[in-house]
This record gives C-alpha cells, structure tokens and sequence, in this order.
C-alpha cells in the first residue's frame, strides 16, 4: 500500500508547509493591507459582540464546569455512545473490505468447460454465454477469445490468465458504456451478468468466472484456501470437501480449484519384435502418428504473388484421426515396401494424463478458490462463515485439522488450511496502518509533551481522536460504503485535525490563565472565543473532501474526513474544556496537599 497511497501524506505533508507559509507571511501582510482601515470595535460588554452560535455555546459549557453530576453524565454518555458506535462493525452494519470495488468500463468472462471438451463445443458454450451477456443494455461489445487467452491485462498477470490455452477453455471481453452514460456501476452489471450466464453452466457442465479488474489488491482470487499436508491424496481430499462448503456457503460464487479432472490418455507401445520381423523402426512410427495428430510442415509453396512463404503443411483429415479405430488403421511403409498398419505393430494402453501439482515456498499446495458476491461482499466474512463450517473437517486420526490466518505453516507434516487472497492482503494493510497510526500518535504526544511541559495534558489533547469514530461508522453505515484502507488514512488524517482544535482550546485556556482569569472562566472562555474558527476548519475540511465523495476507490478516505471532522469538532469542543478543567482541578489539589509542599 506504500506506493499506492504515497501521493497522499507527501501532499497533505507539502501543503502544510505551504499553508505555514501563507499563514505566517501572507495573511499577516493581507490583513494590514486590507483591515487597516477598518472600524475593528471590540464590545467590554458581556456578550456584546458575540455571535450566537458563541452564547449557545457559553450556554452549553456553564453548566457542564460548574455541575459536577452533569459533567460526569455527559462524560459517560460520550463513552456509551463510543461503545455503541465501535459495536457497528460487529452487527456487520459496517463492514470492513481493503478497497471497494471500482468503477470499470469492461469485465472478463472465464470459461472452463470440462476437461477433453472438444474446441467446437466450447465455442458453442462460449458464444451462447456471449450472446446472454450481449443482452444486457450498457454492453456495447465483446471479444471471444476460443482455445486461447485474450489480451495481457491486470488480471491475467496476477491470476495467470495469459497462461491459458487448450480447446476445453475461452475468454469473453466485455466492453460497457462509458461510465456517465449508464446508471449502474461495472460490478452490479457483473453480479446481473453472473446471475444470467450461471444457468448456461449448469447445462454445459462449464465453471463461468465474472472476472472484473480489482482496483488494488493483486491476488490469486479474491477467497482462496490453501491446504497442506504430508499426503497428496489427503490434500485432495480434504480440498474436495473445502470445495464443497465453499459452493454451500451463501455469497461464495465462482468457485474453483487447481485439482485437474481426470483425462484419459493412450499411450501406443510398440511390439519391438513386430515392427523389426516387418522392417519398421520405432522412429518411424512415432514420426508416422505425430503426422497424423499434429500435422507437419513439409516444405514451402514458391508462389510469386506472395510476399511471405507459404508452408506445406501436411496433415490427415480429421475425420480419420478421431478415434483409436481410425489411429490403428494408418499405416506405414516396411522395408520391403509394403503397408503396415499401426494397430498390427503396437500394443495401446489407456491411463490418466498426469496432472499439475502446485507449490507454495517449496510446500506442496492445494488452492480452493472463489469469489463473493452476496450481501457483505467481504472476504472476512465469507471466511467467518466457512470457519464455523470447517470445524466439521477431521484428519485421518479424528484430530480437527489446523487452521491458519496470516502464516503458512512452518512444517506440511500435518494436514493444514490457511486463508489467503484479498483477506491476506486485507490484514496486512490493517496491521501495518495501525502501527504506522501508532507511531504517529507516540510522535504527536512527544510534540506536544515538548512544547506544554507536562506529561498530563497531551493526554487530555489525545483523548478525543477516537471521537471521530463516532462520525466515522454511523457514516459509512448511512451511505452502505465499505470500510476500507482509505477510511483508516481518513481517521488517521482527522486525528491530526482533532488534536490541532484541542491544542488551540487548552493553549488558549492556558493564556486566559495567565492573564488573571479563574479555572472555570478561562476554560470556557477558551472553547467560546475558539469555537467559531475550529467550527470554520471543519467546515473548510468538509468542502475540501466531498470533491471525492462519490469516487469508489476513495469514497472511504472522504467519508472519514467529512464525518470525522464533523463528530469530532462537536464532541470535542464540550470534551476537551471539561478534561483539561479535570486535570488543571487534579494538579492544584496535588500543588496543595503536604507530600506535595514537603
């Protein structure tokens, strides 16, 4: 997420800077130019040139200092309100994803028909597959690609799609109208799609995969299961039955897996003693049969019109190559020149074609995969359900087979699930976003602890950053957006803004102070003179953020800074003047106590 997100705290970072600049040398000389001539007139009298928003505010406080039941109800009402709203995520009102998905003008169509499908039945499923999907209004054209992987892009590279080929599998291209020209998003055109095309499958017996183009995370599939373990035998075992909740699980589409279906294959030994009694070599009969399947150039057409060599390419009818009967009767030329049939110096043998066998870090691996596309469309939760499910697995011996979240076993000596796809990806971002949050917060409380000379008040600065939460979920609840790894940098972003407002409040607090003024007066005098321009740096972080309010990829960061800002600047301003009132109150008394003189 490093390169992804960097743009971001180097601009925020810059445009600081800059903003220091204007507002120590340009607004300075802008207010002397432009309010030099004004009649700045300040009332003495109470309340004289205070605004209304100021003496409902002066209203408010009052009574929250002086009454010390209101101010321990109000305290514990913050708290009660911050608990309900962090229990949002755990009702599933709000629900966590690493980035929501995007926007795109095109989507991928993967077929896999069985394996031994001919390539003229699955161009049949492939095309009916296409004509369905051309039926919905915002398609305005597709490619199919038939035998063969379609064009290099995102998806292909990372779920290896470019790798394709074999007449059992396709590739639709689907390209959609602009975006301002339709009313839905790509991914609910795909979930119609899905819906639509899923019956044809069924009927073909083919796996229909909607691939869209993921906005980040680049994985395999979006759910993905890996199992390990000591036996092949057991790890597919153990695989099919993972398969199987996968496809029972409600909201899991597009499963698969990397176990190959059985194929038949017919190996032609030759009778050694036949072929020499009939003067025929070995050689000669394998060249003889590769002639026969796969064709060969035997020279080039000297035609003058042409401006590239046209190949002699020589090969049987396929309507005589398509069965062993017909492989058996070719024939080929002993040394005395007569015709011998195949099937008269062979002896042909039916097996299994030997299958892939796929490893992860030198660990012999099993992938289940899948999609999710039901009402959370959230990895997490798919893989909560299937936990519940998976509790159900047992080894061999009767033991319930380990099960991992952010590690690869360290040893294949035991049978094994991990979870992998966008979910790893999905915890990695959190974790290491929390703990870059966590320093930042370390790193802001040093600031603070430097400039205020106190150990005590940094924390009552602190103590209202996880207030925008209180804005934050009910926001994304509201607006039934994700959250997402851009809402994390969004929280983290109105950290930096709420800890701003409280270090103006308590500094100003602090001056009144020192200017002769009581505890309770210079407390709430500090909230009521800073309130209009705390009140305005919200406003002015609203505006500055709803220019990406409706991006899909971004939405998360915007919402975060909108709702954050707003929660925060409200609950804030009536928090931070009753903990620093609090806390100054706790240091007088521990001035006045005798340990303390003494």
């Amino acid at each position: 997420m490093g390169p992804y997100m960097r743009p971001i705290p180097v601009g925020a970072s810059m445009a600081m800077l800059f903003s220091l600049f204007i507002a120590f040398v340009v607004s300075p000389w802008a207010a002397i130019r432009m309010l030099s001539k004004a009649n700045l007139h300040h009332e003495e009298e109470e309340g004289g040139s205070e605004g209304w928003t100021v003496r409902i505010y002066r209203r408010l406080m009052t009574p929250l200092i002086e009454d010390s039941k209101k101010r321990r109800g109000f305290l514990v009402g913050v708290v009660l309100l911050l608990m309900v709203v962090l229990a949002l995520p755990l009702l599933k009102l709000v629900r966590v994803k690493m980035l929501p998905f995007d926007n795109k003008s095109e989507f991928q169509v993967i077929v896999d028909m069985p394996k031994g499908t001919t390539l003229e039945q699955t161009a049949r499923v492939t095309r009916e597959v296409a004509a369905r999907i051309a039926q919905e209004p915002e398609v305005t054209n597709y490619v199919d690609y038939i035998g063969t992987a379609g064009p290099y892009n995102f998806n292909g590279l990372v779920r290896h799609y470019y790798l394709r080929r074999g007449p059992d599998v396709a590739d639709i291209q689907v390209n959609l109208l602009p975006k301002d020209e339709r009313k839905d998003q790509s991914h609910a055109i795909a979930k119609r799609v899905r819906l639509a095309i899923d019956p044809i499958g069924a009927k073909y017996g083919a796996k229909l995969k909607v691939a869209e183009i993921p906005p980040g995370p680049p994985v395999i599939a979006t759910l993905v299961a890996e199992v390990y373990g000591p036996n092949y035998d057991e790890q597919i075992a153990t695989a099919h039955k993972v398969l199987d909740y996968f496809r029972k699980t409600p909201g899991v589409v597009d499963t698969d897996w990397t176990v190959e279906e059985n194929q038949p294959e017919y190996r032609f030994h030759v009778d050694k003693v036949k072929a020499a009694l009939n003067g025929v070599s070995t050689e000669q009969i394998v060249q003889t049969l590769r002639l026969a399947l796969s064709g060969a150039t035997v020279g080039l057409a000297h035609m003058p019109k042409e401006k590239e060599d046209v190949d002699i390419f020589l090969e049987l009818p396929r309507a005589d190559r398509t069965s062993l009967t017909d492989l058996k009767e070719i024939r080929v030329i002993s040394s005395n020149g007569t015709l011998v049939p195949l099937g008269e110096l062979t002896d042909i043998y039916k097996g299994t074609i030997e299958k892939s066998i796929y490893h992860k870090n030198l660990k012999r691996v099993v992938y289940v995969m899948g999609d999710v596309a039901g009402k959370y469309e959230s990895p997490v939760y798919a893989i909560l359900s299937l936990s519940k499910e998976l509790n159900n697995l047992k080894t061999p011996e009767g033991t319930t087979i380990e099960r991992y979240l952010t590690r690869q076993p360290f040893l294949a000596d035991h049978l094994a699930i991990k979870w992998d796809g966008e979910w790893q990806i999905t915890y990695e971002v959190f974790r290491d976003l929390g703990f870059a949050f966590a320093i930042a917060l370390v790193l802001i409380y040093v600031i603070i602890v430097a400039w205020f000379q106190s150990f005590t008040v940094p924390l009552v600065i602190m103590a209202p950053i996880p207030l925008t939460l209180v804005g934050i979920l009910p926001a994304h609840w509201m607006m039934g957006a994700f959250f997402t790894a851009t809402s994390i940098i969004g929280f983290i972003a109105g950290a930096g803004i709420i800890v701003r407002n409280s270090i103006i409040v308590v500094d100003f607090a602090d001056l009144r102070r020192a200017q002769g003024m009581s505890l309770e007066q210079a407390v709430v005098d500090a909230g009521a003179v800073r309130f209009r321009p705390i009140v305005l740096t919200a406003a002015a972080v609203v505006v500055g953020a709803f220019v990406i309010l409706f991006d899909p990829i971004f939405q998360g960061l915007a919402i975060s800074l909108m709702a954050g800002a707003i929660a925060a600047t409200l609950l804030s301003q009536l928090t931070i003047p009753i903990l620093y009132y609090l806390n100054a109150r706790r240091e007088k008394k521990m001035e006045k106590s005798p340990e303390t003189a003494g």
